[in-house]
Parts: C-alpha cells; structure tokens; sequence
C-alpha cells in the first residue's frame, strides 16, 4: 500500500562516461519530476540532487524529493482509496570507478496516508517519520549499452522499491530495453516486468519513459506506464 510513496524515492538518473574537465564549470543541481501510473493508482513526483563538486563527479550528494498520489487496495473484500504525500531529505556520496556510478543516501521520510474508507488495521493511515535509504547504480559497460539497478527501503511500513535495466544506445540519441520492478511494504507486493526508453535529450532536459504489465498481490493485474524528466544546472 505504500507502493506510491516508494516509487519515487528511488531513482537511477543518467550518467555521464567520463568526469567532465575541471577547466570548465561543473554542473551542480540535477532537477527532476515524473509521473507513474496504473489502474490502480498514479503518484507524481519532483525533487532534486545538490552536488557541490559537480554531478559529474565523485563526491557529496544530497536528494531532496517530494510527491503525492492516489492509489487503491483490498483489505478483505473491501476496495480502500488511500492518498499519500511524501517528503524525504537524504544526503549522500557518489562512488566512481571508470563508467560505473553508486549512489548512496540515507535520511529522513515523512508520509502522510488518508484512507477512505477509514481502515484501523493499516498501520500507515495517518502520519509518519522514518529512515529512507536508497542506492542508484550506473554502469556503461561499452559506449553503446548501459545497465541500471536501484533500490530504496523505508522503516515506515517496511516499504521497498527495487528496479534493474539494462539499455542499447540507438540513433545516438536514446536507451532503449528492459526493465523488472519489484515493490510494496509488509502487507503488499507488486511486480512490474517493461520496456524502457532513457536519456533522450530535448534542448537541456533529458526524458525517460516505461510501460509494461503488472500484478499484485491482491489478485490484480494490467499495465503501467511512466514519464520522467531530469534537468542539470
């Protein structure tokens, strides 16, 4: 059930090969927003991450997101609405080792879960501060593909979200390739098997996209789909 609280409080963003040059000015604010969406819930998000020695490079970085939406689940056989709002600040450090990238946070989450009807067994209802803890790795293995894995984990409600990917450079504009998503929290799963298109570059943003199948734990299944988009400063 906090599956749209989880999903956004992880993400790989795109890195670049090579360290860019210190002769020239290092891009330190990498902006960020997107949208996720199944039948059963949409959640949107926006946020940033502060490196002080350039996101290109190694070093400190901090992530502040935050994002609210909607989502649906069965507690019995009845159907709840809940609506989530989140903030979460984490600092952090990025690793570099060649063309592979780790980033790892860890900070403060605060959730706030209304539930309509009101369900007294769902520990989430109401509002919560934890620990977030989350890691991002990049790895361009050849100048042509990239693979991806990220993870988040939250005590509140001992939430996850977890993705892998793996993309081929196309008209050297795009990845492009599949991608498995696993998440949820101590009462619910969901797992997402899709298609992914990353970095696109459109004047200075870049955008990524996704869309697959998914099923839950509740016996439910269909498609989702997602857009984000990132922008360097």
């Amino acid at each position: 059930m906090v599956l749209a609280a989880a999903a956004v409080a992880c993400g790989c963003f795109p890195a670049r090969a090579q360290e860019a040059p210190f002769d020239l000015p290092a891009e330190r604010v990498l902006l960020f927003a997107g949208v996720d969406l199944w039948r059963n819930g949409g959640f949107l998000h926006g946020g940033l991450v502060w490196s002080p020695n350039g996101l290109d490079r190694e070093g400190f970085a901090a992530k502040v997101l935050v994002g609210g939406g909607r989502y649906h689940y069965l507690s019995g056989a009845t159907d709840i609405a809940g609506a989530v709002a989140l903030v979460s600040a984490m600092p952090g450090w990025r690793f570099k080792r060649g063309s592979a990238e780790l980033t790892v946070n860890a900070g403060l989450d605060v959730q706030r879960h209304r539930l309509d009807p009101d369900d007294p067994g769902n520990r989430l209802r109401g509002r919560h501060v934890g620990l977030r803890v989350s890691a991002d790795l990049w790895w361009e293995p050849v100048a042509s593909a990239m693979t991806s894995a990220s993870a988040s984990f939250s005590t509140i409600g001992d939430g996850y979200w977890t993705r892998a990917a793996a993309g081929w450079r196309f008209f050297n504009r795009l990845y492009f390739g599949p991608e498995a998503l696993a998440l949820g929290d101590d009462s619910y799963r969901q797992w997402r098997l899709g298609l992914h298109a990353t970095a696109l570059k459109v004047g200075e943003t870049e955008w990524s996209a996704s869309a697959g199948y998914v099923e839950d734990s509740d016996g439910r299944s269909g498609l989702y789909g997602r857009i984000g988009m990132l922008a360097r400063r």
